[in-house]
């Protein structure tokens, strides 16, 4: 009879109760579904029932060679495996065995007891006989259970495959939301325009980095169930006013306005890109290396240079940004246009690394 027979009539019988304790469980589906799986279930040095611990004792210990364990098996009563893997644990590191499992004859916990993290996390695989496609059963049988995998160390080696694939995966799901938040958070170029250049696709009006940034803002929040944004109205909304992450200045007066504050001077601007390109013509006024420096940083944004000494060089792969979003400085370099005020601030805070000062101190600029 073929493993997968075996199942679907093991099925059958805990649907209809016919495992009504441990005993049940034990010799109508353990010794069975090892004995399917090509385990000399008569071989009590290899099978071996009832192991003994130093006056405790594990329901099952598979062996190879003979009385040395493998694997343990905990076997419990239909339902009432819930709690159990603290004790087999235990056993398997009192005797160092790599592999256990604890089965109720329906639910089948596999585990990695030497493997980090707490009981659950060290499972790798929980199989539900009822729940489960017949062929998905067989496979994890013969994947995790064979005797001639158990022997020869494959089923073992593919445990933990699966196992760093589940951690992997598991660190993923945990880092995605701190990337995502930092991706809103730093105001990420290439999200920016591709929002930015789908909204145009939309209506046909292309909007800037900032008020892309602002809905980013406000409208896209980390939480456990995610709802659908709320969308400012045309009659509510008004242009975003951005925080600068450090601190900025006003001009002397109290007035508020648009600029920069050097050394005690305030330098009014039109806007946030006017800011940018000021500072940077101001650093290259005052000392002619700072701008082939400055472009010359091995890495500048996550997919496109600040500054550049070929217009194209801004926005790699993309002549139309290059086109219409870009200034050429007095020195012939040019400077990307298509940022927000929080991309203004990066920008000139490199700016100010490079020409050896600090933002925030000695330079500090202002958004109105």
């Amino acid at each position: 009879m073929k493993l997968s027979q075996h199942i679907e009539e093991i099925r059958i019988g805990i649907k209809g109760g016919r495992f009504s304790n441990e005993a049940s469980v034990s010799q109508g589906i353990v010794l069975r579904l090892l004995s399917a799986l090509g385990w000399p279930t008569w071989d009590t040095e290899v099978v071996c029932p009832e192991y003994g611990l130093e006056g405790r004792r594990v329901d099952f210990a598979l062996c190879d060679p003979p009385s040395k364990p493998k694997m343990f098996i905990e076997v419990k009563q239909v339902g009432q495996s819930d709690g159990a893997e603290r004790q087999l644990f235990e056993y398997a590191f009192h005797k160092g065995v790599p592999s256990a499992i604890l089965t109720d004859g329906r639910e089948w916990h596999f585990f990695l007891p030497a493997e980090a993290g707490d009981y659950r996390e060290r499972r790798v695989y929980k199989l539900d006989l009822i729940e489960r496609e017949n062929e998905e059963c067989v496979r994890r049988f013969e994947r995790y259970l064979k005797y001639d995998a158990v022997k020869t160390g494959d089923a073992h080696s593919a445990a933990r495959q699966d196992y760093r694939d589940i951690t992997r995966e598991r660190e993923i799901h945990d880092a995605l939301p701190q990337a995502w938040q930092k991706i809103v958070e730093e105001e990420d170029e290439l999200l920016i325009e591709l929002l930015a250049e789908r909204v145009e696709s939309l209506c046909g009006y292309k909007p800037d980095p900032d008020t892309v940034a602002h809905f980013l803002s406000k409208n896209v929040a980390l939480r456990d169930t995610f709802s659908p944004p709320q969308v400012p109205s045309s009659k509510n909304f008004t242009r975003p006013v951005l925080k600068p992450a450090l601190p900025i200045s006003q001009p002397s007066g109290g007035v508020s306005a648009i600029g920069f504050m050097f050394k005690g001077q305030f330098t009014s601007c039109r806007n946030a890109r006017d800011v940018l390109i000021s500072v940077i013509e101001l650093f290259s006024d005052k000392d002619q290396t700072f701008i082939n420096r400055f472009a010359s940083l091995p890495k500048h944004g996550r997919t496109r240079r600040y500054v550049a000494r070929e217009r194209t060089d801004l926005y790699p792969g993309r002549p139309d940004l290059a086109e219409e979003h870009s200034h050429q400085l007095k020195s012939g370099y040019w400077v990307g246009t298509n940022i927000s005020k929080k991309q203004v601030e990066r920008i000139v805070t490199m700016a100010c690394e490079v020409a050896g000062l600090t933002f925030g101190i000695d330079l500090k600029i202002n958004f109105g």
